[in-house]
This record gives structure tokens, C-alpha cells and sequence, in this order.
């Protein structure tokens, strides 16, 4: 049975896995090798059953384990040719990481096969995955992104399970503490998804048959779990879409021991 495991999701750290109970993947690696392998341990998952890990950009918050987790238990790492590049040229990585660049084509790993699709981000070349399940299941991990593209809309189109950035409230961000350099940014097609943004992607969604979504990377300054799930649930509410039936929705915690979502 496959499983989806938000282990971390925020500034502070990303990362989830996805898979059976003993053979999967992980999506980013954002908190120290410790941390991760604890979530995973917590959570009834090995760190042993990791066969690759995909990373979706070179910021801190999803590769800090990246170097030590990958050397120690010599997982395989893909990520597009830009990411690599930057994590050489910070010296994030070293020869004891086997990492490879990943195509369009996808790549298989532990029985599934993942995609890439382009996000917009102030990173070197970010990406998002889709990953297709055995049984022909897909779910799509798309945050850090300013806004929704069309290339970001084909490939969430038609998934069954969506991770997608819900980062800050608008209002909020604006009067915040933050200065004005960081909230222009942030606000911007480079930057982060707002709940308002993601609340009307969500829609559309639905229309395509998707079914279930995950918030996340929340803003601990800048957003509320629950201002994030009830801007959502007014705009799917607002077109007639009913929770539990047509839709479900849950806003990813900020460290998950709660244990795993089960398809």
C-alpha cells in the first residue's frame, strides 16, 4: 500500500516521503540527517527503505540533511542541472554524494516513476515533482513558486493527490514585520504562493478531478493553519464543491508525528 508521509513542511525544514512501508522516496531533505531519520522512525518508516531522494531547489530549508543523509546511507539524489550546480559551487555537496540531473523523461525509483515540472522561484532552476504509483496514481509536490504557471497547471492537472503552497497571507505579509525588500519578493512571481492564489488554483483542481490537497510550506510570520484551510475552503465552498465529497483538504503540520496519509 502506498503511503504519503509529510514528515516537515515550513521555513524551517521540507520534507515527505512517498512509497510503501519499505521501499520509497523522499522529497527534499530540510532539516539535519538526525531529524529526518527520527520523522521517518516516528512515523514507522526506515530510513533504509529511502532509494533516492529528489530535491527541488538548493535553499537551505530543503536540503540541510541533503549531504550527511545521502553519503551516510548512500541514497541516490536527483535534481535538475541548475541545482546541482549551485549545490557544488556553495560546496553543499561532495564526491560521497551520487547525485545526477534529472530530464523531463522522469526517472524510476522504488517502483514509481517521478517527473519534473518547472516552478518559479529565486533559485537556479527549481523544480516540482509528479509521482506516479504503481497503480497508476499520481500526486503532484509543488511549493516555492510566485504563481502558477501553465507548465505547473499541465502537471497538476489530472493528479489525484496535491502538495501545493499555501506560504502567507497577503495582508498579513504587507503588515508584517518583514522589510520591504523581503515582502516585494515574496509577493513576487519568484516568490511565494499566497492562500488567496492557492485557494483559487484549488478550484480549478477540483474541476479536473483531483481530489485531495495538502497545504503547506505555511509562513510562521506571515499565515495561520487555519486562515490557510479556510481561505481554501471558502473558495471551494463559494462553487458549490463540498468538503469530504467532492474534495478533501488538510493543511500539513510543521513536523508530522501524527503518522502517515494512506491511499
Amino acid at each position: 500500500m502506498t503511503r504519503l508521509c509529510p514528515l516537515f513542511s515550513g521555513s524551517s525544514g521540507n520534507s515527505y516521503y512517498i512509497g510503501s512501508a519499505d521501499n520509497g522516496i523522499l522529497i527534499d531533505a530540510g532539516r539535519n540527517a538526525k531529524q529526518i531519520e527520527n520523522a521517518l522512525k516516528e512515523n514507522e518508516l526506515d530510513i533504509k527503505n529511502v532509494r533516492a531522494i529528489f530535491i527541488t531547489h538548493e535553499h537551505s530549508d530543503h536540503i540541510q540533511g541533503l549531504r550527511v543523509l545521502a553519503s551516510r546511507h548512500k541514497i541516490k539524489v536527483y535534481s535538475s542541472m541548475g541545482t546541482i550546480s549551485a549545490l557544488e559551487e556553495k560546496q553543499l555537496i561532495n564526491e560521497k554524494v551520487d547525485i545526477s540531473p534529472i530530464t523531463f523523461d522522469g526517472v524510476e525509483a522504488a517502483g514509481m516513476n517521478i517527473v519534473p515540472f518547472r516552478i518559479s522561484h529565486d533559485c537556479c532552476e527549481g523544480f516540482g515533482y509528479v509521482v506516479e504509483t504503481a497503480d497508476g496514481r499520481k500526486t503532484a509536490f509543488a511549493t516555492d513558486t510566485g504563481y502558477i504557471s501553465n507548465d505547473i497547471k499541465s502537471a497538476l492537472c489530472g493528479c489525484d493527490t496535491v502538495v501545493i503552497e499555501s506560504n502567507h497571507d497577503v495582508r498579513m505579509l504587507e503588515n508584517g514585520i518583514y522589510p520591504y525588500i523581503l515582502k516585494r519578493r515574496i509577493l513576487s512571481d519568484r516568490g511565494h504562493l499566497s492562500n488567496d492564489s492557492c485557494a483559487n488554483e484549488l478550484v480549478e483542481l477540483v474541476k479536473s478531478s483531483t481530489t485531495r490537497f495538502l497545504l503547506a510550506h505555511l509562513s510562521r510570520e506571515n499565515n495561520i493553519p487555519e486562515l490557510a484551510l479556510q481561505t481554501s475552503l471558502c473558495s471551494l465552498e463559494t462553487n458549490d464543491m463540498k468538503r469530504n465529497i467532492d474534495f478533501m483538504l488538510s493543511v500539513v503540520p510543521v513536523e508530522n508525528t501524527s503518522g502517515s496519509i494512506i491511499y
